[in-house]
This record gives C-alpha cells, sequence and structure tokens, in this order.
C-alpha cells in the first residue's frame, strides 16, 4: 500500500510539474540577417506587390507589427550579442565583427535554462566563440554558405546537402521532434539569407525573371546634402558590388547537378552582361537589378521556410502555447542612396523589422507605430514570457506590457545608437539619437568631425541635415542633451564618446 501511494505521489508530481511546464509559453525566435522591411509585405512599399511575403505577413495579421523598431548597432554580430545579453556593445564587449564573443558572461538562453526551459539554437551564429547557454546548438561557422552548408553541432562538424535555409528548418523542426515534450521550449532558428552574397534556392532562379522591379528614388543619390561622411562610402551598387554578389562568380560549393542548374541560369546572362560593356547609369541599373532580385529571391525561401514553422506548430497543437517573433539584426540598403549592405544609422539599416504573435495575449492585427522598441529589449521579454527571474542589470526592458496593448507610461521616448567598425565598406564610427521624428548623429573621428540631425517628418529619405540650419537651434540643443544623457545611462565610456573606442577596417 505505501509502495502504490509513493507511485500515485510521484505520477501526481509529475503532472504537476507537466502542467506547469504547459502553461510555460514555449517561445520561438526567428530571426535573420540583412532583412529590410522593404522586403516584407507585412509593412506595404514597392516591392509588396511583387514579392509578398504571405507566411511572415501571418505573424502580423494573427499578432503585432512594429514600425520604430531599431538597433543599438546595425552590424550582424554585435547585434546578436545585444539580443543575447540585453546589453550595449560596449558592456557585452562585441563591439565590431571582428570581436570574439564572451560565452561565459550573462545570456537570456542561460537564464531560461535555469528557469526550466530547453534551449536550442539552430543556423546563423557569427560571435566566433562557441554557443553557450543552449542544450543543443547546430550553427554555421561565419558567414556560412547558401548551398551545402556545415553546422557545427555541439561542437562537431556536420555536413548537410541542400539549400542552407531549407536545412536551417529541417534541422529546426527536427530538434522540435526530439526535445523533451513535458518542458517549455526556447528556439532561435537564424537565417544567413537574405545576408549577400545572394544565391537563390534552384527553385526561385526564375522568380522576377520577367520583371522589372522599380528604383529607389534615392538610387543615384549624391550625397551633397549631408556631412562628408555619406560621400565617403565603399558600398555603392554601382561600383562596390563585386563579381560575387553580382552572381558573375558563385560563392557557394555545389553538388554537380545543383552547378549544372544555378550556372546555367546565370552564365549566359552573364555573358550577355559582358559583351554589353555597359557603363554609366546603365550599368549601375543592370547592378540594381540583378542584385535587388537575388536578394528578394533569397527572402522568398525565408518567407516558405517560416511557413513550414508555423505549420509545425498548427500541426502539432504547439500554436497556442507558443510566442513567435520575428526579426533581424538590422535593416539593409535595397538600392537606397545607391548602397547595399547596412551599418549608417540612417533609417533603412537602423530599423529592423519585427513582428510577434502570442495567441491570447496579443491582439491580432495590430500595428505599433508609436513605441520606439529595439532588439535590447530582446532578452528581457524571453525572460517575462518565460516567468524567469529578472537579473537586475538588463538595460533593455520587457516588451511584454506593449504586446498586450498596454505601454508603460515610464516607456522610452528616445533610442541611442553606437557604431563602432571604423572604416567598414568606407562607413565612419558614428553614433547618435532619435525621438523618432528627429535625429541627431555625431561623426567624431578627426577625418570628419561633424554632425548631422534630420527632420523625418520633413524629410524621410534623409537627404538633407539641417544641423547648422538657425532654424533648429532649439532641436537641436535638446537632442544634443538627450544624446549625453542616454550616454550617461547606458554608461557609455569616455573614449567611445569621443570616437577613440572604434576599430579601423
Amino acid at each position: 500500500m505505501n509502495k502504490l501511494a509513493l507511485l500515485a505521489g510521484i505520477l501526481l508530481a509529475t503532472l504537476i510539474s507537466m502542467a506547469r511546464g504547459a502553461e510555460r509559453p514555449n517561445i520561438l525566435f526567428i530571426f535573420c540577417d540583412d532583412h529590410a522591411t522593404q522586403a516584407i509585405s507585412a509593412y506595404g512599399g514597392p516591392l509588396a506587390e511583387l514579392a509578398p511575403t504571405p507566411n511572415i505577413d501571418r505573424l502580423a495579421a494573427e499578432g503585432i507589427l512594429f514600425r520604430k523598431a531599431y538597433v543599438t548597432n546595425s552590424i550582424c554580430g554585435p547585434s546578436r550579442a545585444v539580443v543575447l545579453t540585453g546589453k550595449y556593445s560596449h558592456l557585452n564587449g562585441f563591439r565590431s565583427n571582428g570581436d570574439t564573443f564572451d560565452g561565459s558572461q550573462q545570456t537570456a538562453p542561460k537564464l531560461l535554462q535555469q528557469a526550466g526551459y530547453q534551449t536550442a539554437i539552430v543556423g546563423k551564429w557569427h560571435l566566433k566563440s562557441a554557443p553557450t547557454g543552449f542544450d543543443h546548438y547546430e550553427v554555421l561557422k561565419g558567414q556560412g554558405q547558401y548551398y551545402n552548408p556545415m553546422l557545427i553541432t555541439n561542437g562537431e562538424n556536420v555536413t548537410h546537402e541542400g539549400y542552407t535555409t531549407d536545412v536551417i528548418t529541417d534541422n529546426s523542426i527536427k530538434w522540435l521532434e526530439q526535445r523533451d515534450p513535458d518542458k517549455p521550449f526556447f528556439l532561435m532558428s537564424q537565417h544567413k539569407a537574405p545576408h549577400g552574397r545572394w544565391e537563390p534556392a534552384l527553385r526561385h532562379l526564375e522568380f522576377l525573371e520577367d520583371v522589372e522591379v522599380p528604383e529607389p528614388s534615392t538610387l543615384f543619390d549624391d550625397y551633397s546634402g549631408r556631412s562628408v561622411a555619406a560621400s565617403q562610402h565603399a558600398m555603392g551598387i554601382a561600383d562596390h558590388m563585386g563579381d560575387n554578389r553580382l552572381m558573375l562568380k558563385y560563392s557557394s560549393k555545389f553538388t554537380p547537378e545543383q552547378f549544372e542548374v544555378f550556372d546555367g541560369f546565370f552564365r549566359p546572362k552573364n555573358e550577355e552582361f559582358l559583351a554589353a560593356n555597359l557603363t554609366g547609369k546603365e550599368r549601375t541599373q543592370w547592378h540594381y537589378q540583378r542584385y535587388i532580385k537575388n536578394y528578394l529571391r533569397c527572402v522568398k525561401a525565408v518567407d516558405e521556410n517560416v511557413g513550414r514553422l508555423l505549420a509545425y506548430l498548427d500541426e502539432n497543437d504547439l500554436t497556442d502555447n507558443t510566442i513567435v517573433i520575428y526579426s533581424s539584426d538590422q535593416g539593409f540598403y535595397l538600392g537606397e542612396h545607391g548602397w547595399f549592405d547596412k551599418r549608417w544609422m540612417y533609417e533603412e539599416s537602423f530599423r529592423t523589422p519585427l513582428l510577434a504573435r502570442w495567441p491570447g495575449q496579443i491582439e491580432p492585427g495590430s500595428v505599433n507605430d508609436q513605441d520606439i522598441v529595439s532588439n535590447l529589449d530582446f532578452a528581457a521579454t524571453f525572460l517575462e514570457v518565460a516567468g524567469a527571474p529578472d537579473p537586475g542589470d538588463l538595460q533593455g526592458p520587457s516588451l511584454v506590457p506593449i504586446l498586450k496593448g498596454n505601454t508603460p507610461k515610464d516607456w522610452r521616448k528616445t533610442h541611442y545608437y553606437h557604431y563602432y567598425e571604423s572604416g567598414g565598406h568606407g562607413v565612419a564610427l558614428h553614433f547618435g539619437v532619435t525621438d523618432g521624428r528627429y535625429k541627431l548623429i555625431r561623426f567624431p573621428e578627426e577625418e570628419i568631425d561633424d554632425w548631422e540631425l534630420f527632420d523625418l517628418e520633413r524629410d524621410p529619405n534623409e537627404m538633407e541635415s539641417v544641423y547648422h540650419n538657425p532654424e533648429m537651434a532649439e532641436v537641436r540643443e535638446r537632442m544634443t542633451k538627450e544624446l549625453e544623457l542616454l550616454q550617461d545611462q547606458y554608461e557609455v565610456p569616455a573614449d567611445d564618446r569621443q570616437g577613440k573606442g572604434g576599430k579601423k577596417k
């Protein structure tokens, strides 16, 4: 009888534990690399009808879309370090892509583990050190490649055949199938796409082939309305893309069968382009069409794979108890200002997509275009969703109240940005502040030593700095004071404020 009572007690405890685990939401964080809001149809714009993203849009329809989601540092590795730690680059130690992430420090995945969550990351890592805080990891080495990727799997190198965007989702689903169903999960499914060099899936090579994609109005920007910083760039569609980004050469290691199809598509078009010997505006326009089509083809594969993950949740009765968050490490230039790449505090790379679905918690079809939110807030958000303790030292607040439609009265009104990788793609070190309408940017290095101020309401494309306009004196003074206050609040070192904390490229 005692043995039966003991077994009954164990069974009851197990059931209670399972019930508690079921009450805590699963967290699926889908993270892309260089995915611009301009390339998500839920955000609207000229590309929405040409290249719709119905599966990502489903998150907006069933959840919330943010229009003022800003990054702290618009470059791949630093943004990922901010997501993991909830702290700015100068505190988490990862200022530029040349750094190595200190995996011994506190991270959200570690805190979630301590709270009883199973944690996993599959896909792009890009932080050099081995992932920590994860029960399971499968990560690309460095940038990885678009075909037949090698994934470092819990310390072992494992090569896979297939298209990398598909493989990352395959392995994300495989982990979901093999996890302990009695525990809540935190899964970071992180794509290489649509980072360059843009090699589309074979099934998407013909997508947009007979379409002329509209050019952005600032494609031929002459940079005359700003400081000299913008004119010193080395990220121009006209002159800096190179053969690999233009798919005149290929980057992946293909199987013979893959190569036959891939090369069979691009080679005739490349030969025609080279024979034409285009110059000037016509050459730039050809570059743009080649670039934007391949970029959007890579996005198409991402969207399909978001759909696969959402379908898996539906088919396995996980949808109602899983929060799905979709974002990117930063935005990207799709020809605006004549550019590809990111790095700048200008809107296209400063702004990142952010969509979330949480049944029963987020009002479907919500659009938040007022609150300034950030990748700095993700760590605290993960923890609050999980009911995990707040460690007390995160610099970003949780988004949970806003997700539920209750913006705190003391929510931030301004946002601080700091880019350290001096000279990468010709982008100077800079930092700044925005309140959503006005944006103040400081270029402190001796070669430039200048400021820019933009009124986004009157000049949404940021073509004309009004910093030296006497009529903007009050705004300039107010924004300068706010910049100093935020640097104090976030404990930005003195050297960083003077432009001495960057790394030359």
